[in-house]
């Protein structure tokens, strides 16, 4: 019994010195910018939010160079136009515009990655698939028979193979 109390007094002594651990996952992560102290105490310098019938603003700066502002309007959804600003860790301004309708989040800035551009070949299928379209060809992808040609295979006289019993040896 007395073991048992002299190394669990021991224990107690030895986690009372140890550091506290701090799991990597949980450190915060603005102690690695530098940036950091200006962002964790930054003062709103103004705020305005206007809501009624016919949709809402809102806009608000602080004192670290983010700025935001949106309008939206309910029209079949929301319908927001807005944009963003805020100084990167570089120093360097970086501003965003966009639009967010029935089409998706549709960013805007000049920081932001462009998509490639269309291959050829695929241009060309879409502007088939849209002349065909508009002559009333609609291909859904779904396989009809009558759909086709039926080329060198045809489907309708194709017939599948009866199972014929192997033949038998008596030992």
């Amino acid at each position: 019994m007395k073991l048992i109390i002299l190394a669990s007094i021991i224990g107690a002594c030895a986690a009372a010195v140890l550091p506290g651990y701090v799991a990597p996952q949980y450190r915060p992560y603005y102690q690695a910018r530098p940036r950091a102290a200006l962002e964790r105490n930054a003062a709103i310098l103004r705020s305005v939010s206007d809501v009624n019938e016919q949709g809402y603003h809102f806009a608000y700066d602080t004192e670290n160079g983010i700025q935001a502002e949106e309008t939206g309007v309910e029209a079949n959804g929301i319908q927001a136009r807005g944009g963003y600003s805020y100084v990167g860790d570089d120093g360097q301004v970086y501003s965003v515009s966009y639009t967010a309708d029935v089409n998706g989040f549709q960013p805007q800035g000049a920081h932001l990655p462009t998509p490639p551009p269309i291959p050829e070949a695929i241009a060309k299928a879409l502007q088939e698939n849209a002349r065909d379209e508009a002559n009333g060809i609609f291909d859904d992808g779904s396989y009809r028979a009558g759909k086709y040609d039926p080329g060198v295979f045809g489907v309708s006289a194709y017939t599948t193979p009866r199972y014929i019993v192997p033949y038998r040896q008596r030992y």
